[in-house]
């Protein structure tokens, strides 16, 4: 599936604080915990427990979060689908980044080890 321009503009307007308690859920309802999703937005991002806070309480869209984050030199090893769309095809680089982000919320829900979810 290809994204469309609306679907790069959705994305972009949103907040990281508005989708974090989803990934919380998401990992919480699977048996992992949020040390070990802050693990991978860490690891992902370069923002420590404090940073993450930080860009929670400050209501930060993706567009700001990613400007703002170290994306890791490994992030284009994370490959395959997520929301019906092919990452490495993704031609719009912040909707693929939200993509690398969800696919690794994704495998640490489907009980994945963190050496192959942090491409180890």
């Amino acid at each position: 599936m290809k994204a469309t321009p609306e679907h790069n503009a959705k994305i972009a307007k949103m907040t990281f604080a508005s989708v974090y308690p989803h990934y919380v859920n998401k990992v919480e309802r699977k048996g992992r915990t949020k040390e070990e999703l802050h693990e991978v937005i860490t690891w992902l991002t370069g923002f420590d427990d404090t940073e993450i806070q930080r860009v929670i309480d400050e209501n930060l869209t993706f567009v700001e979060f990613f400007e703002q984050a170290k994306l890791h030199e490994n992030a284009h090893l994370i490959t395959g689908v997520i929301c019906g769309y092919r990452i490495e095809e993704l031609e719009n680089e912040l909707t693929q980044k939200v993509r690398y982000l969800d696919k690794l919320v994704d495998e640490i829900a489907k009980g994945r080890k963190m050496e192959k979810i942090l491409r180890k």
